[in-house]
């Protein structure tokens, strides 16, 4: 455990009880993303649980792709497509059962259910597409042999 300065607050999500039975993982990383916590296992993005006070992000995102929607919503009937990212599938925090759906879900992913985790696009660590040598800059098309 880390110091933490006399008199300092920590702010703990307020879903962190969820993520909680993965950290025994060797493979888990929890990373900061877009204001809330991402939750891996071998290297895929298996869970978001976003964090604020609008209602379309309250609750958790679970990361798989189209394909794998229709059986995951026949096997977790309250999960939906997020309004905002709909490649995923939300379970609302405002829902009856959200409890006991989240654990569920939380260990499936645990146990590595196939309809579960995205891996990222790797990203170039400046932001910017890589050029390729004797090409013009990405998106335009070079002269070859003209004078300007």
């Amino acid at each position: 455990m880390r110091d933490i300065p006399f008199g300092k607050a920590i702010k703990i999500h307020p879903l962190a009880w969820l993520w909680e039975p993965l950290e025994g993982d060797p493979s888990f990383m929890l990373r900061p993303m877009f204001g809330g916590k991402a939750a891996y296992l071998d290297g895929k993005l298996m869970l978001f649980f976003p964090s604020g006070g609008d209602p379309a992000w309250r609750g958790m995102c679970v990361c798989t792709g189209y394909e794998h929607h229709g059986s995951l919503m026949a096997d977790f009937p309250a999960l939906a497509p997020h309004s905002v990212l709909p490649k995923w599938l939300f379970l609302p925090e405002e829902h009856e059962r959200f409890e006991s759906v989240a654990e569920k879900i939380v260990e499936i992913a645990g146990r590595r259910d196939s309809r579960l985790g995205v891996i990222g696009k790797p990203r170039n660590r400046a932001g910017k597409e890589k050029r390729v040598p004797g090409r013009g800059a990405p998106g335009c098309r070079a002269r070859r042999g003209r004078a300007p």
